[in-house]
């Protein structure tokens, strides 16, 4: 038994969209009272965290409606049905930056906002990377500028707010924690 399980007695989907679904669930709570809760349904995403040889990180600048503005971010990208995230991420990586890596390894996964999304993130580091000559073509609906980028100037970002989703801010705060444990 799940502790706290909220047991779902209906559910109606409201909206099934390109990206993502709404459906909201009348359930029961463990107290016995019943509550709605509304659910956003996504199929999962990647982010890459690319570092260039001399130690820089390639992020890049797009703009997002919901936020009406542009960030900083490093390159992501949702899951196609039945694709497994090291193959989406090596996808990203070449369609949003030109490059490939021949290193690409899984950091960690973590839930974007579990409240009210099942959305998961699958986060990867990218080494020994090489432009490609010919990259696969990026989504027709996103444009995005690149950028190489050091870490304390990405600390900086994060202060200003440039960079500030959280999958880019997970990213840099990791890359920061790994070049002080380093040091010591």
């Amino acid at each position: 038994m799940k502790k706290f399980e909220e047991k779902t007695i209906q559910s109606k989907e409201i909206f099934n969209g390109k990206i993502i679904q709404l459906k909201v669930d009348d359930v029961e709570l463990p107290n016995g009272k019943l509550a709605k809760r509304e659910i956003v349904k996504h199929p999962g995403a990647v982010g890459i965290v690319p570092i260039t040889k001399d130690g820089k990180i390639l992020m890049v600048e797009q703009y997002r409606k919901p936020l009406e503005r542009s960030l900083l971010e490093i390159p992501a990208g949702k899951l196609e049905p039945g694709e497994e995230p090291k193959t989406t991420a090596e996808r990203e990586l070449e369609e949003e930056t030109g490059y490939r890596a021949k290193q690409m390894n899984e950091l960690t996964s973590f839930y974007t906002a579990p409240g009210f999304s099942d959305e998961i993130i699958h986060l990867f580091i990218a080494t020994d990377l090489e432009k490609v000559e010919h990259p696969l073509p990026g989504d027709e609906d996103e444009f995005v500028d690149l950028y190489e980028i050091e870490l304390e100037t990405a600390i900086r970002f994060m202060e200003e707010k440039r960079i500030y989703d959280a999958k880019s801010v997970y990213a840099v705060l990791y890359l920061q924690l790994k070049k002080v444990l380093e040091t010591k």
